[in-house]
């Protein structure tokens, strides 16, 4: 069955190698991104909408109603931030897309880019651990039709792309020496991508989706 799919954080390296898969899957037949700020990607199935102020998300209007599922990639690194800060931007704005999407359509299935690392319990000594938690654990309580939490871990960017960290270039030979040992902590960009749509298309048994997790929901 075709799906029709939302996706935010199209210009970062994440959101980016999420759309590279989307627009290649055969069932999705179209894509809404909401940046706040023009992707550069002109294609078939995009429908582009710019939002420069996310706290403002309510604020569109979007007939959420017809689409099939939100990938949620829009985030920000805690290096460098206050906690308020990063608490604003990371928990409050996520919460505040989410609940608007879910009062207009509760069937969505809504899937979060999170990280490896991750405190469920909210109460771990890394603030940013427990921000995320508490962003997954309060998403999760939401009445979507279902929700995932992806943890990924390190990631191998997917060629060719244009929003591909700078880092990656410097470390990217390596990866294959590392790879054997850092298994269940690496994923590529592309299975990411994957997981996240087949979970839209089958499911999957638990809410919070690891690296293994996310490798076998790739396949």
């Amino acid at each position: 069955m075709m799906k029709k799919v939302i996706i935010t954080g199209a210009t970062g390296m994440v959101g980016e190698g999420v759309l590279h898969e989307c627009l290649q899957y055969p069932d999705i037949e179209e894509v809404l991104l909401i940046n706040r700020r023009p992707s550069g990607i002109a294609h078939a199935k995009i429908k582009e909408v710019i939002q420069p102020d996310f706290f403002k998300f309510s604020d569109l209007t979007i007939d959420f109603s017809t689409y099939d599922a939100c990938f949620f990639c829009l985030g920000v690194s805690s290096v460098g931030m206050a906690k308020e800060e990063y608490y604003r931007a990371t928990y409050e704005l996520t919460l505040g897309v989410a609940r608007t999407l879910v009062a207009q359509n509760p069937n969505l299935v809504f899937c979060y880019i999170s990280g490896a690392g991750t405190d469920s319990s909210e109460k771990g000594r890394s603030n940013w651990a427990r921000v995320k938690g508490k962003t997954e654990n309060d998403l999760l309580k939401l009445p979507f039709k279902r929700a995932y939490m992806f943890r990924p871990g390190f990631l191998e960017p997917t060629p060719g792309l244009k929003n591909t960290l700078k880092m990656y270039s410097y470390i990217r030979w390596m990866v294959p020496l590392v790879k054997p040992f850092l298994f269940n902590y690496m994923s590529t960009l592309r299975e990411l991508g994957l997981a996240m749509i087949h979970a839209v298309e089958r499911g999957y048994a638990k809410p919070v989706l690891e690296v293994k997790d996310i490798k076998a929901l790739a396949k």
